[in-house]
C-alpha cells in the first residue's frame, strides 16, 4: 500500500481524533476531582494529567491543571522543575548572564502562547531602534525586517486570550519560588504575571458591555480560578516579598556601613515574621546575622546561629565556614577542625559529581563551581595546621571569655548577669522554637530530625557556656580572694606604721621631758648661785631687793654695819 492512499491517511486521523478524545477526558476528569479541593483527589488528578500530557506534551490546559495541582499540594520542587526555563535565576545563570535578552527567551511548551506571553519582558529588555530616529549623515534610519517577527505578532494578534494562557506560568511559578525561598525570583515573576493579568484585562475588557463588569466573578465554565481571587493573592504575596527583601537590604546595608547592631535588629525582625518563612531564606537570613552578632562580639549568639543554620540544611557550606571561623576565634580548635573535615568532605563530593548540590534551578551566592579547586587547598593547608596547633596542646586553651562576652578582670556581678542572659537564651529546650516559625516543604527531612539536631547543637553550646562560667567564676573568685589578702595585708601595713608613729611619738616626747627636767635643775642651780650672789654682795637698800625676791625667800644674813 502507499504511504500516501486515503484508508492509511483515514487511519492516521481516525488515531489522531481517538487520542484527543482521551486526552479530553482525562483532563474533564481531572477538572472534576480538583474541584474538589481535596489532597488524595487532587493527587489523582495529577496522575490522569500525567497520562494527559504523555499523549499530549504541549497541551496547554493540562500544563495549567497540573501545575496548579502540584502547588495545591505544595510540591513546590516539581513545580519548578516543569518550569524551569521561567526562573529569571536560571536563565541568568545558563547564559553567563552576559545577554539583555535571554530573559525573554523563554522555553516551557514551546507553543506560540508561551512566545506571546513573552513579549513583554522582551519589550522591556531590549534596545529598539525608533523609526524616528535619523542617523548623521540626514537619512532615515530603517528597522530591520523578521519574518518570524511578524509571524509572532500576527500569530498573538489572532489567538484570544494568549496572554491569558501565558500568565498562569508567572503566577504559579511565583508562588513556588516564594515557598522554595527564591524571593527574589518569585518577586519577578509575579510583578510579570500581574502586569500580563492586567494587560489582558484591559484588552478584553474593550469590547464588554457594563453588565459584563457586574458579572465579572470568573470564567462560566469554571475551568480556572477566578482572576480577582488570584491577583488579591499576589498582591498579597508580593506585599510580604518586598517587605521581608526590604528589610534584608536594610540589614545587608548596616552590616557593610558598620552598625553591626542595627543589622541584628533587621535580620531579627526578618526571622521573628509572623508570615511563615521559607526555610531556605531563613538560613541565609541566619548566617547573616551570624556575621553580624560577631561584629558585635556576641560570639555565643553567632554561634547559636550558625547551630540552627545547621539544624535545617547540614551541608549549607557558608554555615559551616562561619561557625569554623567562630569556633577557632575561640580557640576552641577541635570542634573547628571538625566542620572544617565537614566541609572538606563537601568540596570533595562537589568536584566528584562535577556539579554543585541542589537543583540546577536554584542559585548559588555563597560558592561557585570554578572557586572549588582553590578553596579545597586552602582549607587542606588549614587542617594541616590546625592539627599541629592541637599537637602542641593549644586544643584545650579556650576563650571563655570572648566566648561569653565578658573582659578579663570582670567583676563577680557582670559575670553573672552575662551567664544568666546566655543561659536563657540558648537552653536546649528553647533552641528548637525558631523550628514552629518556619515553613518547610513536604520532601524536606522529617522535622523531628531537625529539632533533635538543633536540640544537639545547642545543649554542645550549653555545655560549653556552663564551663567558661565555672572556669571564669573560679578566676574572679581567686581574684576576690588575693583582693581581699591585699587589703588585709594593707590593714596590717596601715596598723603597723601608726604603731610606728605611736613610738616615734614617744621617743620624740621623751627628750623633751628630759630637757625640761633639766631645766628645772639648770633653775635650782641658779637659784642656789643667785642665793649665794645674794649672800655675798653686800646691798643698802634690802627693801627693794626683798621685793624683786619676793616669790622665793632669801636667806639674808644680816650683819653690822659700820657707820
Amino acid at each position: 500500500m502507499a504511504a500516501g492512499s486515503p484508508t492509511l491517511t483515514a487511519e492516521k486521523k481516525r488515531w489522531w481524533l481517538s487520542n484527543k478524545k482521551v486526552v479530553d477526558k482525562y483532563i474533564r476528569e481531572a477538572r472534576v476531582l480538583i474541584s474538589t479541593q481535596e489532597q488524595s483527589n487532587v493527587s489523582a488528578a495529577v496522575g490522569l494529567l500525567d497520562a494527559a500530557l504523555a499523549l499530549s506534551p504541549r497541551l496547554e490546559a493540562a500544563l495549567e491543571l497540573r501545575a496548579r495541582s502540584l502547588l495545591f499540594l505544595r510540591r513546590f520542587r516539581e513545580v519548578a522543575d516543569m518550569l524551569q526555563d521561567y526562573i529569571p535565576s536560571f536563565k541568568v545563570g545558563s547564559c553567563g548572564g552576559g545577554d539583555d535578552d535571554s530573559f525573554s527567551s523563554l522555553g516551557g511548551a514551546g507553543d506560540h502562547s508561551s512566545v506571546a506571553s513573552s513579549a513583554p519582558i522582551s519589550r522591556e529588555r531590549a534596545n529598539l531602534l525608533s523609526p524616528a530616529r535619523e542617523r548623521s549623515d540626514g537619512d532615515r534610519s530603517f528597522r530591520c525586517f523578521s519574518v518570524s517577527e511578524l509571524k509572532r505578532r500576527l500569530v498573538a494578534g489572532l489567538s484570544k486570550g494568549s496572554d491569558r494562557e501565558g500568565q498562569w506560568r508567572y503566577l504559579v511559578l511565583g508562588q513556588a519560588c516564594c515557598h522554595l525561598g527564591m524571593m527574589e525570583d518569585a518577586l519577578v515573576l509575579l510583578q510579570i504575571g500581574r502586569r500580563l493579568a492586567s494587560a489582558a484585562f484591559r484588552r478584553e475588557s474593550v469590547c464588554w458591555s457594563d453588565d459584563s463588569f457586574a458579572s465579572f466573578a470568573g470564567e462560566a465554565d469554571g475551568t480556572a480560578a477566578p482572576l480577582p481571587s488570584v491577583s488579591e493573592t499576589a498582591s498579597q504575596l508580593l506585599s510580604h516579598i518586598k517587605l521581608v527583601l526590604r528589610r534584608r537590604a536594610a540589614a545587608m546595608a548596616a552590616l557593610d556601613a558598620g552598625l553591626p547592631a542595627e543589622a541584628v535588629r533587621h535580620f531579627s525582625k526578618v526571622l521573628d515574621s509572623r508570615r511563615g518563612l521559607p526555610s531556605s531564606f531563613a538560613a541565609s537570613c541566619l548566617i547573616g546575622r551570624a556575621a553580624a552578632y560577631r561584629a558585635t562580639g556576641r560570639l555565643a549568639d553567632a554561634i547559636a546561629d550558625c547551630n540552627r543554620a545547621l539544624a535545617l540544611y547540614p551541608s549549607c557550606i557558608a554555615a559551616l565556614r562561619s561557625r569554623a571561623d567562630l569556633f577557632e576565634a575561640v580557640r576552641a580548635l577541635a570542634d573547628c577542625l571538625h566542620d572544617l573535615e565537614h566541609l572538606k568532605l563537601l568540596y570533595d563530593a562537589i568536584l566528584r559529581d562535577r556539579k554543585l548540590p541542589g537543583p540546577p534551578w536554584r542559585p548559588h551566592r555563597d560558592v561557585r563551581y570554578r572557586d572549588i579547586p582553590a578553596n579545597l587547598r586552602a582549607l587542606t593547608t588549614r587542617i594541616q595546621q590546625l592539627r599541629g596547633r592541637i599537637a602542641g596542646g593549644e586544643g584545650n586553651d579556650v576563650d571563655y571569655y570572648a566566648l561569653i562576652g565578658v573582659r578579663r578582670g570582670c567583676s563577680r556581678k557582670e559575670l553573672e548577669r552575662a551567664h544568666l542572659l546566655l543561659t536563657l537564651k540558648h537552653k536546649p529546650e528553647k533552641a528548637v522554637g525558631f523550628v514552629d516559625r518556619l515553613e518547610f516543604l513536604d520532601d524536606h527531612r522529617d522535622l523531628d530530625a531537625i529539632r533533635d539536631q538543633a536540640r544537639m547543637s545547642a545543649s554542645i553550646l550549653y555545655r560549653m557556656l556552663q564551663k567558661g562560667y565555672a572556669n571564669i567564676m573560679v578566676a574572679v573568685m581567686d581574684e576576690e580572694a588575693a583582693v581581699k589578702q591585699r587589703a588585709k595585708e594593707a590593714a596590717a601595713a596601715a596598723a603597723a606604721a601608726a604603731a610606728i608613729q605611736v613610738a616615734a611619738a614617744k621617743t620624740a616626747d621623751k627628750p623633751k621631758a628630759d630637757r625640761n627636767a633639766g631645766g628645772k635643775e639648770c633653775c635650782k642651780g641658779s637659784e642656789k648661785a643667785a642665793a649665794a650672789v645674794f649672800q655675798g654682795v653686800f646691798c643698802r637698800d634690802l627693801a627693794v631687793v626683798g621685793s624683786m625676791l619676793s616669790h622665793r625667800a632669801i636667806p639674808v644674813k644680816y650683819e653690822a654695819l659700820s657707820c
